[in-house]
């Protein structure tokens, strides 16, 4: 939590002004010099009792550094001594901070680094980041907007801000922690509410994908610190009484196409379904610079291949039309067989069984190329469905899961196991790059997607959608064995990306 000051240049008593270079610097107030003078003589002291601090530190560093995702081109923002950047295993990893002594010792300790002397507020740097760490930084400068905007101005396309900041409900505990001797006493602090911070997001052009709360006791009592900290602060009522937050934020203004004219890929796995080939062929719309649609067969019973191959032959419309066996098991894995066929910029799945329309397809492409999300499925449960859409208990079990996951992930997700979900292709090479993470747990195909969405912080919204009764054939779905395993996709979650 470092605040990087510029020095040497002076500016107007209007507040900001233009140095010499052309780079915008900030008045520099008693407060600033007192913040200045914290942070050197944190260079080169520790507290009276290091158990805390290193407790804490240690415990944000590995937060940020499950965040992270592995490809990213890594920025920390106020680095101090470089130790949480070290942890990264990121190939490119840079770090600014405005303490010469601080950057020195990163130097020496972290020589595989790259870090100099730079002020987060004022930096003007030729790279663009994946992923910019700002840890606890919100405290201590004297401007928190401008330091948003700057740390946005320096964000890659698709670019994510880790923002670590105290809950301000622990600023008499943390005060008490430094008369105790546990931290070096600070200068007055900037003590932000949850809204105080929505807010400065939403001015500096910023908004939430998805946010974690972490740590009731900072120190490592043993048994008592890890049952606190890694289960019972996760609880919904608990977790508002937590130490630290982080958040994950991307540019609102994200650039509306990740290329000009993106070519769409839809998969359809089809088993036992040849009633409905022809009127997905029929039905399925034609989106951006040109769609191919791709049958994944699954083994069937009632001759899906064979129609699907007698389509494609007398098909004259204007998708590119294709076939391919399934070379496994289950929805999940004729998925990835369509997947990795596919040619596409959007990758989209459509359910054979017709219960989601083809017609609906463009509301999820509009999305997506306005950049309103990086992935994007639809929710079943807000309008009324047809009679004999889904049956009274698979609907409470969906209901179930649905809070279930909204808890586990941190995201609001509606309805898991709508089939229609679409993102990007280069995002789902990224997913299925980090896929050993999880494990190959997944039948179903839904929750490799919504985990790994949620892993690589993408901004996930659902589309509503109007659940249409099965018209040919049986549903593959088992209510008692599926909602079995449910239950153990919900375990993974728990275990990899709550509670931890």
């Amino acid at each position: 939590m470092v605040y990087c000051a510029a020095p040497m240049e002076t500016v107007s008593a209007a507040g900001e002004g233009v140095a010499v270079n052309g780079r915008p610097v900030i008045v520099a107030t008693r407060e600033d010099d007192a913040w200045r003078n914290y942070f050197e003589r944190s260079a080169r002291e520790q507290p009276r009792f290091t158990i805390g601090a290193r407790y804490l530190r240690r415990d944000v560093a590995m937060s940020l550094a499950r965040s992270v995702p592995r490809d990213a081109k890594v920025l920390d923002a106020g680095c101090g001594r470089g130790d949480t950047l070290a942890l990264l295993p990121n190939a490119v990893r840079h770090g600014v901070d405005c303490v010469p002594a601080a950057v020195a010792a990163a130097q020496a300790k972290h020589p595989e680094l790259d870090v100099c002397v730079d002020d987060a507020l004022t930096m003007r740097l030729d790279e663009r980041y994946d992923a910019i760490l700002c840890d606890r930084l919100v405290h201590s400068v004297p401007d928190v907007q401008r330091l948003l905007e700057n740390l946005a101005r320096h964000l890659a396309p698709g670019g994510r801000i880790f923002l670590t900041c105290y809950n301000y409900l622990w600023e008499l505990a943390i005060r008490a922690g430094e008369l105790a001797g546990f931290k070096i006493p600070t200068p007055p602090a900037n003590w932000l509410s949850e809204s105080d911070l929505h807010n400065l997001f939403e001015i500096a052009g910023l908004e939430i994908v998805k946010l974690e709360d972490r740590m009731l006791l900072p120190l490592p009592v043993p048994g008592v610190a890890t049952l606190l900290n890694r289960y019972v602060s996760k609880l919904p009522v608990v977790r508002a009484a937590s130490m630290y937050r982080l958040y994950a934020l991307r540019r609102r203004d994200e650039a509306p196409v990740k290329v000009a004219a993106p070519r769409v890929s839809v998969v359809v796995p089809a088993r036992n379904e040849a009633g409905n080939i022809p009127k997905i062929l029929e039905r399925t719309p034609s989106m951006g610079a040109g769609t191919e649609l791709i049958f994944v067969e699954g083994g069937s019973s009632d001759d899906t291949r064979g129609t699907i191959e007698r389509a494609i032959a007398e098909y004259r419309g204007p998708l590119t039309v294709s076939v391919y066996g399934q070379t496994g098991k289950g929805k999940g894995d004729a998925v990835r067989v369509g997947f990795r066929e596919a040619t596409g910029d959007i990758l989209m799945i459509l359910d054979a069984d017709m219960t989601v329309p083809p017609e609906e397809l463009p509301k999820f492409f509009d999305v997506m190329v306005r950049g309103q999300c990086d992935y994007v499925q639809g929710t079943r449960l807000v309008y009324p469905m047809e009679s004999e859409a889904m049956r009274f208990l698979n609907k409470l079990g969906n209901i179930g899961f649905s809070k279930l996951f909204t808890y586990l992930l941190n995201q609001p997700i509606k309805d898991t196991l709508c089939g229609t979900k679409v993102l990007w292709s280069r995002d789902y090479e990224r997913l299925a790059a980090g896929r050993s993470y999880f494990g190959d747990f997944d039948p179903f195909g839904d929750f490799d997607l919504i985990f790994g969405s949620s892993r690589l912080n993408l901004k996930i919204l659902e589309i509503p959608i109007r659940y249409r009764d099965r018209t040919y054939g049986e549903t593959n779905i088992s209510r008692f064995r599926h909602g079995w395993m449910l239950l153990q996709m919900s375990a993974v979650a728990a275990t990899k990306l709550k509670f931890t």
